[in-house]
Order: C-alpha cells, then structure tokens, then sequence
C-alpha cells in the first residue's frame, strides 16, 4: 500500500501564497484571456516526465480563485509517483479562467514536484539505512512552508521552519558565548521549551554536547573517519544519554549511501530545496487523449 499523503498544509497559507501569485501575473486583468468567448470548456493537466506529484493544494486553490465553481478531478494523489505521459487531472469551468490561472498554477506545481521528485531520489539512496533525509532553510523565499510540504510529499521529513521553531547553536554562537556548555545553559534558560539542535566542528566539542545535552547534534563538515568515531561514541552510551546525530555540508547523491551505512540519525540536505529543475507540465483545453 504506498504512504499516506502528509497532512495538507494551513489553507489560509496556500491562500496567501496563491493571491500573491495570481496578483504579480493578472495585476489589473487578463488582457488576453478577455479575447475569448467565456463559455464552460474542458481542459486536462499533463506530466511529461517522471516525476512525484506534489502542489495540488496549491493548484487547486489558484483555479478556484478565479473560477469558484470549477470541477477538478484528480488521478494521482500527492506523494504519488508517476511516469512521462500521465494524465495527473482534468478540469470543467469557465474558458477565461481556466487560461488565466494556467501558468500560475502551473508555476506551483511544476516547482513542488521538482522538490518532492528531488528528495525522493535521497530517500531511495538511503534506503534500509535507517537515517532520515531532512531539509534546511535554503528554500525559495515565500514559498518555504511549500517547498517544505513537497519535501514530506517525496518521503523526507522537516528541520526546523525558521529562527524562531527550534534553538540551533553554531560556532559564532559558542564563540560569542565564551564555550559550548555556557551556550547550551543560555539557550536553555532563555528557550526552555524549544528544541535544542548543537553544531559541532570535532571530536571534542561532541563530548562537550553529549555532556550537557540537547536534542540533536550537528557534525558539520565531518571527515569519514572523524563521522565513524562520533558515531562509535554516542553506540557506547547508554541508551538514555544517546543523542541522533546529523549529518550536514555539501551532502549531495554521491557518497550519501556511504554517509547513512556509517549509522547516522540524519542527514540535511539544502539541494532539497534549492537545487531543483521544474517539473515538465502543461495544460491543455479540450478533453484528454483517449
């Protein structure tokens, strides 16, 4: 049975991003779309390449925006994988409408499933490995509670949302702080009840973080050798004071496999979000082929 779609993401965010969108593209009115007749009309969404479909929130939300009473039936669901030449949707409503909110929602879609298609291909490299592939906040601006929703979509899971989620200290925040266990204690008072992620730069500073604890730590930029034995060090604790680990820095496809065997928790990757190529779609009038 494949996965459940993620939860969908808040409406009133799809709302805002969609009114946005529509409003850089429309701005004053269609000019051209008003040269048609606008009368009811049919039209159908293609996917002309492999791909994971993710953005139908946000597709559907702008084609309503214009055309409150438009039908759209989907035959995939998000998170679903699909082959070049599928038919992802058909759509019943005003012709006008239809035109104007084509390469909006389009824009949507194309970018979701780029992200969603992109983690999925790091799930898969990591499968049965145990680690989880996690994204960052090098996302499009405007578009991160999206782009992090497509990430669920291709089987990855979130960091934090932004600065104000999660306490992430790094090395300017150790340094400023005068140690690790004086940054820790700051961020302990000051955030009580947030979740506490610590960057470590070596061997040293993960036995300063396992000793005063956190919620995750971060072995950025890690040589192999240097990953294996912060790995051998926390599989020595006891259970209850081990803490995961994630990996992070220039994390790309090659060596990932490598990276997820050593037995890491985690491993972020800001090419989930950044490094995308659209996904090839089109929207067509008339009935679909066949």
């Amino acid at each position: 049975m494949p996965p459940r779609p993620p939860a969908a993401p808040p409406q009133e965010q799809v709302d805002a991003d969609v009114a946005r969108a529509l409003a850089e593209d429309i701005g004053s009115g269609d000019v051209t779309a008003a040269l048609l007749p606008d009368a009811a009309d049919c039209a159908y969404l293609l996917c002309k390449q492999d791909a994971v479909i993710a953005g139908r929130p946000w597709f559907d939300t702008t084609h309503r925006a214009l055309d409150p009473q438009v039908r759209i039936d989907w035959r995939v669901r998000e998170g679903d994988h699909v082959v070049a030449g599928t038919v992802l949707a058909t759509l019943q409503g005003r012709s006008r409408a239809l035109v104007s909110a084509e390469r909006t929602s389009l824009n949507f879609l194309q970018t979701l499933s780029a992200t969603a298609t992109t983690t999925a291909r790091y799930v898969a490299a990591v499968a049965g490995t145990g680690a989880c592939i996690l994204d960052t906040r090098k996302t499009l601006p405007g578009l991160r509670v999206a782009q992090k929703y497509a990430v669920r979509c291709g089987g990855g899971d979130n960091h934090r949302m932004g600065l104000f989620d999660t306490v992430m200290l790094k090395e300017n925040h150790i340094r400023a702080a005068g140690s690790l266990a004086a940054a820790v204690q700051a961020a302990r008072a000051q955030q009580p009840t947030l979740p506490l992620v610590v960057e470590v730069e070596d061997l040293e500073q993960l036995q300063q973080a396992l000793a005063v604890g956190c919620e995750r730590i971060l072995i950025d930029d890690f040589t192999p050798a240097m990953r294996r034995d912060a790995v051998r060090i926390v599989a020595d604790l006891a259970p209850e004071k081990r803490i995961p680990l994630e990996v992070s820095g220039s994390v790309g496809l090659d060596g990932l496999r490598a990276i997820a065997e050593d037995g890491v928790d985690c491993i972020s990757i800001g090419g989930l979000t950044k490094h995308v190529q659209a996904i090839d779609l089109s929207l067509k009038l008339g009935p679909p082929p066949g």
